[in-house]
């Protein structure tokens, strides 16, 4: 696929910086790419030092004790009071989480979190395909039967302002965690409402709609004034278990390690989650993947044993591509109960079978994934679908949870925005049938708002500008795609996806002692990403292509000046070389790094894009 390379052209004094910081100027041009300080910050005091020297620091050196104060958090002493309450008071507290692998990891930390300072709790993890996402209506009632006086939810609850009214009226009490953003009405001047509206840049009053709980714990909310709004799920969850810790345990000392046992599960779904690996959240997953390293949790050294990696080898990589996928594909196939019941496991003979039963369950799902994604693509490539800037698919017999998955692969595929549709066992009011689908989106095209101007067709829909979930009569399907396309005014240029290039830099200027300095800018990620670099005009020599699937080739690669490199490249190793054939010089995106095949050390490059 074609790509638009771009180099950052952010500025600022990297060579001063460098120097006085003890880290190549390369560093900092990576550190300034990543937008944790400004050009403008160099010449702001702070105690003693610069603006873009403290923020460096902190993003070089962050530790535990730079974790921003759980407290500061709108409601979060106001929902310590009301847990220690009902603890104190021998009342029964229901956790109600969600699927995935935020929600399985947040309702871990608030069930042994509050066991750990005496509650009678239990948890509750919606199904997938029977309740659909966060707490609904028979969640509340099956509560009240069970006797249940306080309901806790996390990663799901600020939309459930229904539900949580329907629980006060049936006498029980709420608490909400959740990351999600706060549902809002806005409101024409003159229309009535409250004082504290939030006035937004087109005249309207914005109206925050919060849920009747008695506490409500989110950092998106407009009256929020902790320092940093992107937590997940299981971030939020840590945060309230850690202020609780704080007020409930008498030993400071053990608060503190009982604390830190949970940041592995914290950055297990921070990373899950997709969160931006930024601010708290790269020292929460920074910290956890140290205590991950040396975990004794028996159901995450089970799964991790299972999918035949070394447990003080896991990285970003494992937890996104391989760890994360069997956790999520016990919600998507099953209960992620399952996953829950993994992580609560006492001994390893407990958790060996479940964590075998994730580790097939997420085999299973990439086998449907890629039969999925190969008919959905055949689909496109053998129908006027072809020449459309939003794909509408409709696979009747894909599994409802895997629907966005393969809309990501369609939108990787071609990068153009995707929705896959599938059959859903439902009705509308009028009796006809549901079908129900995922969207998946690029940078140029926000799906949500495009989707508001189709909403007459929908009966239910919602997201953000990069994916969204949507219901529909299925006879309102061709109209759905027939519309989308009329409305897109995505133009060629923004349907070719653009790489940018951190620092054009030969590959003379690669030496250990700099790829090991790469080291502090991890742990990579969204909003983090690995830093790549390039070089024009170099000839490829002895290319040789290995592997199944021929999808490694190795080389060597020459400059102009005559300096050379080892090299690697993952992908089609045949089309590489044919490329390569009939082109004497290429220019290649790249990032360094070190071989230690047979336990020596080498330099090579591992080419991630060329042309």
């Amino acid at each position: 696929m074609e790509e638009k390379w771009m180099v950052a052209a952010k500025r600022a004094d990297f060579n001063g910086l460098g120097k006085k910081l003890g880290i190549d100027p390369v560093i900092v041009r990576l550190i300034r790419n990543r937008d944790v300080f400004s050009e403008e910050d160099a010449g702001i005091p702070s105690g003693g030092r610069t603006l873009a020297e403290e923020k460096i620091e902190k993003y070089i050196r962050g530790s535990l004790k730079d974790l921003y104060d759980p407290h500061l958090m709108k409601d979060m002493d106001k929902g310590c009071r009301v847990i220690l309450a009902a603890i104190r008071d021998g009342q029964k507290i229901r956790i109600i989480g969600d699927y995935d692998i935020d929600g399985i990891m947040s309702s871990y930390i608030l069930l042994t979190g509050f066991k750990e300072i005496g509650a009678d709790v239990d948890v509750r993890i919606p199904e997938r395909i029977r309740d659909g996402y966060g707490l609904n209506e028979n969640l509340v009632r099956e509560a009240a039967e069970d006797g249940v006086d306080l309901i806790v939810t996390c990663d799901n609850g600020i939309a459930a302002a229904s539900q949580i009214a329907l629980a006060n009226s049936l006498g029980m009490r709420a608490v909400v965690t959740d990351h999600h953003a706060v549902p809002f009405s806005d409101h024409e001047e003159g229309e009535p409402g409250t004082e504290e509206m939030e006035k937004t840049e087109d005249g309207k009053r914005r109206e925050y709609l919060l849920p009747p709980a008695e506490a409500v714990i989110n950092p998106h909310r407009a009256d929020d004034d902790y320092p940093f709004d992107g937590l997940c799920g299981a971030g939020v969850a840590f945060k309230l278990v850690s202020a609780l810790f704080d007020e409930a345990l008498p030993d400071a000392k053990d608060a503190e390690k009982k604390k830190e046992d949970y940041l592995q599960f914290v950055a297990i779904a921070t990373i899950g989650d997709v969160m931006e690996l930024v601010d708290e959240n790269r020292i929460l997953v920074r910290e956890g993947m140290k205590r991950l390293h040396r975990t004794e949790n028996p159901g995450l050294l089970a799964l991790i044993q299972q999918n035949g990696i070394e447990r003080e080898a896991v990285d970003v990589y494992h937890i996104g591509f391989v760890i994360g996928p069997c956790l999520n594909a016990s919600g998507r196939l099953d209960t992620a109960t399952r996953a829950l019941e993994m992580l609560l496991a006492k001994t390893a003979e407990e958790a060996a079978p479940l964590a075998g039963d994730l580790v097939n369950l997420n085999a299973s799902r990439k086998e449907m994934t890629i039969q999925g994604a190969a008919k959905a693509i055949d689909m496109v490539e053998n129908s006027e679908m072809r020449d459309d800037r939003v794909l509408v698919v409709y696979l009747p017999d894909c599994h409802e949870s895997l629907a966005g998955i393969i809309a990501g692969r369609l939108k990787e595929h071609y990068n153009r925005p995707s929705f896959v549709f599938t059959d859903a066992d439902a009705e509308d009011e009028s009796g006809r049938r549901v079908v129900k689908g995922s969207g998946r989106s690029i940078e140029a095209y926000s799906m949500y708002e495009e989707l508001c101007k189709c909403r007459e067709l929908m009966t239910k829909f919602g997201g953000h500008p990069m994916a969204a979930g949507v219901s529909l009569p299925k006879e309102n399907l061709d109209q759905l795609r027939r519309e989308l396309n009329a409305n897109c005014t995505l133009t060629e240029e923004q349907m070719i996806p653009k790489v940018t290039i951190d620092v054009p830099m030969p590959v003379s200027y690669i030496r250990e002692d700099l790829i090991r300095q790469l080291d502090v800018l991890k742990p990579f990620g969204n909003g983090n990403p690995k830093p790549l670099f390039a070089q024009s005009k170099m000839m490829v020599r002895y290319p040789k292509v290995f592997g199944k699937n021929r999808n490694v080739c190795k080389m060597k690669l020459v400059a102009e000046d005559g300096c050379s490199m080892d090299a690697v490249m993952f992908g089609n190793g045949d089309e590489f070389v044919d490329y390569v054939q009939s082109h004497r010089q290429i220019s290649v995106i790249y990032y360094p790094g070190i071989d230690t095949w047979q336990g020596r050390n080498s330099l090579q490059v591992t080419i991630t894009s060329y042309r």
